[in-house]
């Protein structure tokens, strides 16, 4: 028997838990017709396989059809869910995972023009900043309608084989009853007493008892401490949680602190890179010792050792690492054989939580199988015969497709320009606040190490440096170099530099800045957070109706504290039509897509942000050698099949390039487009 703290049994009333480790609610937005299907079970079913204890399923799902869902959740209100939570269920408990699901009704943290277009329902007549929509002010026979709901929705859990539930006590109805911040009623559910506040919560937990019986487990996860002025203080929230632990109806309690309602709320209490590791751990802590009840708990515990920690020193009972499983879902496995130092680490950008809010699927910047397990290998499978992989670049993309080869069997050579492998993440990790992506760079060329992949670093390859080797695959990941052409324009933009030059630091801010973004990624704003540090007056401009859309919503949020008490502005609907140099200042002529305005301005400097152009000459002079002219067969890529295009027939071996060596998009992107090519190869 191990005596490591993580690999030590838990038992949960009559459940054992095999270990502390569990993933916590969180909705990947995986479902189909807000059914739990396929995907969905596959998702939950690998990291069952690897090991988590406990998979703390959905986040949320919804309990009332008046709680549409807002990021593709489970619909707990159809009584057609009950065999897909069944097939969830069954896949779990087959690799000896406990399985529990969260509930809600999303009170104002929805909208009205989804789902069956009913009013938003809430105990605040106020809207919530984040997702904007004007809530009816609940009223009694809302109240009693929910409580039902949601007893029905434990009842279809129960019957769906759910080890147990919980409810969903943060920024959500339930919370938006017990908050002073958002309790504008009167009466027994008023806002003049926390008792009353407590009552609707209280009473839907009565009316799931009554449903399901004594034995079912059923927790909260709730906060505890609302980090907002007029809201539920840390005292408040030790009273709470004593209230809770003393009415003998719930088995355990899983804590969060701050609130929901705004991205930068969200981002307080669900931190990001560059933001304090664990920073609500201790707090959870004093709530476990206070109560005495099985207290859960996750907030940015990305690594093994904080997790050990939080149960070692008896703060958690369980402790949730859903960010980490996200990158690697195998990393109770690793625990258990010794492989520490093999686990993938989440970097914490958050990939994952900002597409959902942007109504997309939860993907891990740098894990491309994860969501995608039933088309994608978390583990890559040994290849039939051995080939000769010469790979162009180590950016993310060429270091994945190295490594996947490597784990193919693959005799893999690299090749790259520069002295260090890293590419554009390299520049990114620049930024001190972003430091932590560096990882993604620095597990694969650990990964590769280990499978005696070759380097050839500081090396500009050529064609002939390519075909001396007689590779059977050559892969150009070469990425691309900053675009400085004016949209449609047909104008170079002379007199600029590029946001990579001051990330670098190659160029240092001027006073009067102008910062045209036209990616709307992070490297504008990691040039603005630059220039505005140094004193610089900053314009940022796009011509889009808002700025840095690629940055999304949670990471949005530390850019934007930075720069707030700085001489920043910001500019939407402009774009750049020309720079001429004017004496020692630069004349920007602006326009505008929407008429046909244009106006002079000057700067002392105009840094361009507009994604890349590919470094592909390489790849073009090699085209003709290949047997594949660099052909891709669409069809044989998404359906996961060997690529066996040929259009040459004296070509002598197989041409692909990938990430920004074909055009300008992500670190996703990247990886995954070296993961399902490689992994056939």
């Amino acid at each position: 028997m191990s005596k490591d703290p993580l690999l030590q049994p838990y038992q949960l009333k009559h459940l054992t838990l095999k270990n502390r480790i569990m993933t916590t609610s969180h909705e990947p937005a995986y479902p189909e017709d807000g059914m739990p299907k396929d995907r969905y079970r596959a998702y939950h079913a690998e990291r069952a396989n690897a090991g988590v204890a406990l998979a703390m399923t959905a986040g949320s799902a919804a309990v009332s059809k008046d709680s549409p869902p807002v990021f593709n959740n489970i619909l707990a209100y159809k009584d057609e869910v009950v065999p897909h939570i069944q097939n969830l269920t069954d896949a779990c408990h087959e690799h000896g995972c406990a399985v529990m699901i969260q509930l809600t009704h999303l009170g104002r943290r929805t909208t009205w023009n989804k789902g069956d277009w009913l009013p938003s329902v809430s105990s605040s007549k106020h809207r919530e900043p984040a997702h904007r929509a004007f809530p009816k002010l609940i009223e009694d026979w809302d109240i009693e309608r929910i409580i039902t709901d949601f007893a029905d929705a434990a009842e279809r859990m129960k019957a769906g084989g759910m080890d147990g539930i919980e409810l969903q006590v943060y920024g959500h109805l339930l919370d938006q009853f017990w908050s002073p911040l958002t309790n504008d009623l009167t009466g027994p559910y008023g806002a003049d007493t926390l008792e009353n506040r407590m009552r609707f919560p209280l009473d839907v937990l009565a009316a799931i008892r009554k449903r399901v019986g004594a034995e079912f487990i059923v927790g909260f996860r709730y906060t505890a401490d609302e980090a907002q002025k007029g809201g539920i203080t840390a005292e408040d929230g030790l009273k709470i949680s004593k209230t809770l632990a003393d009415s003998g109806q719930l088995d355990f309690l899983n804590v969060v602190r701050g609130r929901i309602h705004t991205d930068p709320a969200m981002t307080d209490l669900i931190p990001i890179q560059g933001m304090k590791n664990a920073p609500h751990l201790d707090f959870a802590g004093q709530v476990k010792k206070l109560t005495g009840m099985p207290t859960f708990h996750a907030a940015k515990i990305p690594d093994v050792a904080t997790a050990r920690h939080a149960i070692e020193a008896g703060l958690l009972d369980m402790v949730g690492m859903t960010r980490a499983h996200m990158a690697d879902p195998h990393v109770v496995k690793k625990i258990m054989e010794g492989r520490e130092d093999d686990i993938r680490p989440c970097v914490g950008a958050t990939y994952c939580l900002d597409r959902i809010y942007e109504a997309g699927d939860a993907l891990c910047i740098h894990n491309a199988a994860t969501g995608r397990e039933l088309t994608m290998p978390h583990t890559i499978q040994p290849a039939a015969a051995k080939r000769k992989v010469v790979i162009v670049g180590a950016g993310p993309a060429g270091l994945e497709a190295a490594r996947v080869a490597a784990e193919r069997g693959h005799d893999a050579v690299v090749f790259e320009a520069q002295p260090d492998p890293g590419g554009q993440i390299r520049l990114t990790a620049q930024s001190p606040r972003r430091r932590e992506m560096i990882s993604i760079i620095d597990w694969r060329m650990a990964q590769c190490a280990a499978r005696d992949v070759v380097f050839h670093f500081s090396s500009w390859a050529e064609a002939a440096d390519i075909t001396v080797l007689n590779p059977d695959v050559v892969i150009i990941a070469t990425g691309g170099m900053p675009n400085t052409e004016l949209f449609e324009t047909g104008k170079d933009a002379t007199h600029v530099v590029t946001s990579w030059d001051m990330i670098a630091g190659d160029v240092k801010p001027a006073q009067n800045i102008l910062i045209y973004d036209e990616s709307g990624d992070h490297a504008g704003l990691q040039a603005a957070e630059i220039a505005a540090a140094a004193g610089s007056t900053v314009e940022i401009m796009t011509p889009d109706r808002t700025f840095a859309a690629g940055v999304m919503a949670m990471n949005l949020v530390p850019y934007m504290r930075s720069l707030q008490d700085k001489d920043v502005t910001f500019t939407v609907t402009r774009r750049l039509l020309d720079v001429t140099r004017n004496g020692n200042k630069l004349t920007a002529t602006i326009g505008t897509d929407y008429s046909d305005l244009a106006q002079e301005k000057e700067y002392d400097q105009v840094v361009i942000n507009y994604g890349t152009l590919p470094l592909d000459e390489l790849y073009f002079e090699l085209k003709p050698l290949s047997s594949n002219e660099g052909a891709v067969d669409h069809d044989a890529l998404i359906k996961g099949d060997a690529q066996t295009l040929k259009r040459n027939e004296t070509g002598g071996f197989q041409l692909f390039r990938i990430g920004d060596a074909v055009s300008a998009r992500n670190t996703h992107a990247a990886i995954y487009d070296a993961l399902r090519l490689v992994k056939d190869l």
